[in-house]
C-alpha cells in the first residue's frame, strides 16, 4: 500500500518538474543576471568586492555561495607513468542545438543603446524603427545610455522533445 503511493508521489513529482519553466534573465541596468527554476532552484551570478563575481546558488530553502574565479591550492599529485585511455568526446550535432535554442520563448527584450558617434546613430535609427513594428523595445538615444533586457522562459519537457 505504502509503496504504490511512494512510486505514484515520486512519478508526479518528477512530472512536475518537467513542466516547470525555466526563466533566464539579463537585465544589465539593475545587474540582474540569473537562471532559475521557479520554486526549486536559482543561479545568481552577483557583483563581489574581492573577487570579481560570485555565483548563489538558491535551492529551496538554502543558500550556497561559489566563487568560480578563486584561486584553488591543489597538492602536487606524484608522478605515476600509468597509461590512461582517453574517452571519446561525444560532439552534440549543431542541429540539434538549433532545435534546442528554437524551443526558448523571448517574454521580454529592450535594447537601449548610444553608440557614442551622432552620426551613427542617426543612420541606427530607422533600423531600429523598423525593428519595433514586430516585437520587444528598441531605441537609439543620444543621452550615452545602454540598457539591454532578456527574459527568456522555456520548460524541460519542451527541451528534452526537442533534443530527441
Amino acid at each position: 500500500m505504502v509503496i504504490p503511493f511512494l512510486l505514484i508521489l515520486l512519478i508526479s513529482l518528477i512530472l512536475g518538474l518537467l513542466f516547470l519553466p525555466i526563466i533566464i534573465c539579463i537585465d544589465t541596468t539593475s545587474n540582474q543576471y540569473y537562471l532559475q527554476l521557479k520554486g526549486v532552484f536559482k543561479i545568481d551570478f552577483e557583483k563581489h568586492e574581492k573577487e570579481i563575481f560570485r555565483i548563489r546558488i538558491n535551492i529551496l530553502f538554502f543558500n550556497f555561495y561559489f566563487y568560480p574565479l578563486k584561486t584553488k591550492h591543489f597538492k602536487k599529485a606524484k608522478n605515476t607513468n600509468k597509461l590512461k585511455l582517453e574517452k571519446q568526446k561525444k560532439h552534440i550535432p549543431f542541429n540539434k542545438i538549433i532545435r534546442v535554442i528554437k524551443t526558448f520563448k523571448i517574454k521580454k527584450i529592450l535594447i537601449n543603446i548610444d553608440t557614442g558617434n551622432c552620426i551613427l546613430n542617426a543612420k541606427l535609427y530607422p533600423f531600429f524603427v523598423f525593428l519595433n513594428y514586430n516585437n520587444g523595445h528598441y531605441s537609439i538615444n543620444f543621452h550615452n545610455q545602454n540598457e539591454f533586457i532578456l527574459v527568456m522562459e522555456n520548460k524541460p519537457i519542451h527541451i528534452l522533445r526537442s533534443y530527441y
